[in-house]
């Protein structure tokens, strides 16, 4: 079993093990982006954007289950990827990932960071959000995944960043990746502005 921890998605965070029931660590000796690049397809998240070594998503627990991982990129699994049999690692070292299907989200351009122009982060680049399916819902989820309380607004911008992202959510989710998505695809954000939104919180 595989896992991502400390991330803000399922496809972010410190690499996690289960070897005999227990969840332990990878360590960031020789960890690169062919490691990272394993990790990310096993677990559906695409290709790998960075490998963090130096605990950046934080210290794990338990046994450090490998060292010196050494994947070519095209393993199915991490464990098929030869590793040194010993290890000489602390959890300050612990490995991360983040990977192309991650997404994360800023405003921009309003008094502070719960007001402004929606942004996201996805498959390495900064793109805008079309307002053809931007609603009181899809808002309100992200104004809450930011920590920034309730929606109030959702003026209009321009979009001047390379990619589009429309959301169409449906429920309240924890977070708009959780919502149907689409990237790039031209009809559903014809004709359309950048959505932008004004949540009630402010940021710290």
């Amino acid at each position: 079993a595989l896992r991502l921890a400390g991330g803000r998605s399922r496809c972010e965070g410190r690499v996690g093990l289960q070897r005999e029931g227990a969840w332990g660590t990878v360590c960031d000796d020789g960890w690169d982006i062919p490691d990272a690049d394993v990790v990310c397809r096993q677990l559906g998240c695409g290709r790998a954007v960075r490998a963090p070594g130096g605990a950046a998503f934080g210290r794990g627990h338990g046994p450090i289950l490998r060292d010196e991982v050494g994947c070519q990129g095209h393993e199915r699994r991490l464990w098929e990827c030869p590793a040194a049999p010993e290890h000489d690692c602390s959890h300050k070292e612990d490995a991360g990932v983040v990977c192309s299907e991650h997404q994360e989200w800023r405003l921009s351009g309003g008094r502070d960071g719960c007001a402004g122009r929606v942004e996201v982060f996805f498959r390495g680049i900064w793109s805008t959000v079309c307002n053809s399916t931007w609603y009181e819902l899809e808002a309100t989820v992200l104004c809450r995944t930011l920590g920034c309380g309730k929606a109030l607004q959702r003026p209009s911008f321009g979009h001047t960043l390379p990619g589009k992202m429309v959301y169409l959510c449906g429920s309240l989710q924890p977070s708009l990746a959780h919502c149907r998505w689409a990237f790039n695809k031209s009809a559903p954000c014809y004709q359309s502005w950048a959505a932008g939104v004004i949540c009630n919180g402010t940021a710290a």
